[in-house]
């Protein structure tokens, strides 16, 4: 179906696409449609992950797995989070570094050829917290310099690693950012205007380095382009990552000021670098990436963590899923309707249910603290999906196992189906078992099953 389309006094023709369709869409570009690998994912599999989704968000929750990892097992399932910390935090001439830390949307991994567009974003973090860091250079005159220079001579180096070398410089006044040294919001001042980088990362610290050892000198010698053009660009990479999109989504997606992101758009329409559609019941235009396909069906199971850009920018997932979904870290306990940290979980191109999930590393199990299923579900079906996907996460992250909670619809089915098996093999077969606890009680509840974190049998 085709309507026009009126803007800046140009009249377009606008191909009408159903939201099943945009739904469809929207999967297939951020790597849902892609087939796993066969066998153990490798460093061309996790580059194609990388060339759907673009870029990956930094979070420094840690309840279940940290959130760069886990859209990259969600799109090629287990693979050895080794690969991406290679493909991250060191290089070689064989195997350059694929991906670099800068702000995007949020904190992110993003590719290195990609650091020149956010020159832009480079000046506005100077311009916004400029202030702050003087008042930290007349409390710690020189400290900037001298941060540089400890750091091309001794880097890649923790903050902390720094005052040590440097003495009790900066080590003893503190406020301003999150009541840090002066040294450590230097160092952050001087990675969010990139004068700095993160060479590498010991645990989830930052380990700081000068760009011209990080970055391809290609990089580096690429001239900086105009404002409009480096937001021109970006708008057609969040298209590419996203499929189908509202202005407002592919603004999002690298955080991109409202003025800057219409005129990108208006000016990549213009262009034929994004093609205007309009989605049945969604309230404001969309724009696809010409390249963008639609699968006729979508199959699958992914489990998603709140940091995934599927789901990221919650008014989109709601538009695209029916799927009303909010983080609640930070809602008091009495007042959370799912959980802490809930994963909304992806089966045949629909979300169709969510579960709050913790990895408790000391007992060596992942635990489902509760579990939901979306309204009009097959539950059965959806329970022996999710109840794979929890084995699967389990085993991938070195747990011995899945434990169930008390919360929610989807507890006792999860149950049934992750009840362990009886070992044929065994002269005398026994039953190996992990109890659910009660989170109310503290007791053991009488239907949630014990799961071994690989299938027996």
């Amino acid at each position: 179906m085709l309507s026009v389309s009126v803007s800046a006094g140009i009249m377009r023709v606008v191909q009408t696409v159903t939201a099943d369709a945009a739904r469809r869409t929207a999967l297939a570009a951020q790597g849902f449609t892609d087939r796993r690998p066969n066998g153990e994912p490798t460093r061309r599999h996790l580059k194609r992950v990388l060339e759907r989704v673009r870029l990956l968000q930094l979070d420094s929750v840690n309840v279940a797995v940290r959130a760069h990892y886990m859209p990259v097992f969600s799109r090629l399932g287990p693979y050895s989070r080794e690969l991406l910390d290679a493909a991250a935090w060191s290089h070689s001439a064989a195997r350059p570094r694929l991906l670099v830390e800068q702000w995007a949307h949020e904190a992110s991994l993003l590719p290195p050829e990609d650091w020149p567009l956010l020159r832009w974003r480079m000046r506005r973090y100077a311009e916004r917290y400029g202030a702050h860091q003087e008042v930290v250079d007349q409390r710690s005159p020189g400290l900037s310099a001298e941060i540089l220079a400890a750091v091309a001579e001794l880097g890649p180096i923790s903050a902390g690693e720094l005052e040590r070398a440097m003495g009790a410089t900066g080590t003893a006044a503190k406020g301003g950012w999150w009541n840090r040294s002066d040294t450590k919001n230097t160092c952050e001042y001087l990675f969010g205007i990139g004068a700095l980088t993160t060479g590498t990362r010991r645990g989830f610290e930052r380990r700081y380095d000068l760009p011209e050892r990080v970055l391809p000198a290609a990089v580096l010698a690429t001239p900086e382009p105009e404002p409009a053009d480096a937001a021109r660009e970006l708008i057609v990479r969040s298209a590419e990552a996203l499929g189908v999109a509202t202005e407002p989504d592919l603004r999002d997606y690298y955080r991109l000021p409202p003025k800057a992101s219409q005129r990108a758009v208006a000016e990549a329409v213009e262009s034929g670098a994004l093609e205007e559609v309009a989605v049945r019941g969604w309230t404001r235009p969309a724009y696809r990436h010409p390249e963008a396909r639609t699968p006729r069906t979508v199959t699958g199971r992914a489990l998603l963590c709140p940091f995934d850009p599927l789901v990221w920018r919650r008014e989109r997932a709601e538009r695209i899923f029916d799927f009303h979904y909010r983080i609640e870290i930070y809602v008091p306990e009495p007042k959370r309707v799912f959980g802490y940290y809930v994963f909304p979980f992806l089966l045949d191109g629909r979300l169709v249910a969510r579960v709050d999930l913790k990895a408790d590393r000391q007992a060596g199990v992942l635990r489902a603290q509760g579990a939901f299923a979306e309204d009009g579900v097959e539950v059965p079906r959806v329970a022996a999906e999710l109840a794979e996907s929890l084995r699967e996460m389990a085993d991938w992250l070195g747990l011995d196992g899945v434990q169930l909670g008390g919360r929610g619809d989807l507890i006792g089915p999860l149950a049934d189906c992750l009840r362990p098996v009886r070992r044929s093999v065994n002269p005398t077969p026994s039953i190996e078992t992990i109890t659910a606890v009660s989170e109310t009680t503290g007791a053991p509840t009488p239907t949630a099953g014990a799961i071994p974190g690989r299938p027996t049998g």
